[in-house]
């Protein structure tokens, strides 16, 4: 069984060395190749291109790789044309594996989609090219499954894998401990991103929103968790440019745990706002663009919200502070709030207890469970979703 996957990301790269994992309980002698991160490579993947080379964010931000990026894309698709997988998964990146999905697809190989464009929210007439595109959609939320039902798009929701490994109820007291946090401290978690070009628009606001939320409350220590040695480096630097009068300790990775000792988190809207979630925590998701780049998507967007915790709820139950919006001064007014208002915090926890409880479901094993349907299909085991398997995490009463 050979198996090939296109992943763009870190986020990427932990889905899928899940997904290898469980598809190799299926297939023990299965071979991976394609474009993976450092996560699947160890666990035997062949990466053809650094996954580094993908990672890029924004609709004028892509069109400086624009030519690099076709180029890997058509050597891809020539080679496994020429070399056919069984069975092609492209884990997110939906703007260069929509494409090479298509491609393939149409060469009679079957192709996933693991993790779903955002065609619900924008641009919408997407979902007619990934229909022709692909042979199955993996979702990792409940709303995403209901929408492509509509377009009779086979479609499973499997759940995510971090709700999986978080449990209901972490204990914040280890985490503490880590960091030898007093027990009169309160922790404030600065996260503005694994991209160079997000560390570069968001920390130094981040910077600045410490220094006025440590003006305010003496209390309060500030960590900072570094995805990466150049990520922290970049982070050094802006501390040392903007001077803050305010200590931000920079952390090597562990930003699980860093999350776990905080009381609230100011971070950069993606995927590190699920396992907020997930964790329970108050958070302020804040994000910045280019000029050109926040006119399209706010003409293009269809939804209020662009954060997962509010699209979960179907509410807005963290600010979403963004572009023009995110100055120090409106940060360090929301995290305070947070910081002071315990029955918001109460009631937070509540709605982010019954979303997890929603998405919990052994996504690696469910995934992987759909991908051998589709290359094994029989009557018993057909396993793509119904309207029955979807329960939506949206309620009023949470």
């Amino acid at each position: 069984m050979r198996i090939a996957i296109v992943v763009g990301e870190t986020s990427g790269d932990m889905l899928g060395i899940g997904l290898m994992k469980a598809l190799k309980k299926h297939y023990p002698d299965a071979t991976f190749e394609g474009i993976g991160g450092p996560l699947m490579e160890a666990e035997g993947f062949k990466s053809f291109v650094p996954m580094e080379r993908l990672a890029v964010m924004g609709l004028v931000e892509i069109l400086g790789r624009l030519f690099e990026l076709l180029k890997v894309r058509k050597k891809l698709v020539q080679y496994w044309q020429k070399n056919p997988p069984d069975v092609f998964i492209g884990i997110d990146a939906p703007e260069f594996n929509t494409q090479l999905e298509y491609k393939l697809k149409t060469s009679g190989i079957k192709t996933v989609h693991y993790v779903s464009p955002s065609v619900w929210a924008w641009r919408s007439k997407r979902i007619h090219k990934i229909k022709k595109s692909v042979d199955l959609m993996l979702t990792l939320f409940p709303f995403e499954a209901k929408f492509y039902q509509q377009y009779d798009v086979p479609v499973s929701f499997v759940g995510h894998n971090l709700a999986d490994s978080i449990p209901f109820e972490s204990n914040a007291d280890d985490a503490r401990q880590v960091f030898q946090i007093e027990a009169n401290e309160k922790v404030v978690c600065l996260m503005p991103g694994s991209r160079g070009s997000e560390v570069e628009k968001l920390c130094p606001i981040f910077i600045q929103t410490a220094e006025l939320v440590g003006k305010h409350n003496p209390n309060v220590r500030f960590i900072l968790p570094a995805a990466n040695d150049v990520r922290k480096q970049q982070i050094k630097t802006l501390i040392d440019e903007v001077k803050p009068d305010v200590k931000i300790e920079v952390i090597d990775g562990d930003s699980k745990t860093c999350m776990q000792a905080s009381d609230v988190i100011l971070l950069a809207s993606g995927t590190a706002t699920l396992e907020g979630l997930l964790l329970k925590k108050p958070m302020i998701v804040s994000y910045i663009v280019s000029p050109i780049t926040a006119m399209i998507m706010r003409r293009l967007l269809k939804q209020d919200f662009i954060s997962l915790p509010n699209l979960l709820a179907g509410r807005e139950v963290v600010p979403e502070i963004l572009q023009e919006n995110a100055t120090a001064e409106n940060l360090a007014y929301a995290v305070n709030e947070r910081l002071e208002d315990e029955n918001l915090i109460h009631q937070l926890k509540e709605t982010f207890l019954f979303i997890h409880k929603q998405l919990k479901r052994g996504a690696n094993d469910q995934a992987a469970l759909a991908i051998v349907d589709l290359l094994e299909p029989s009557p018993i085991a057909c396993r793509t979703v119904n309207s029955s398997d979807i329960e939506s995490t949206r309620s009023d009463d949470a």
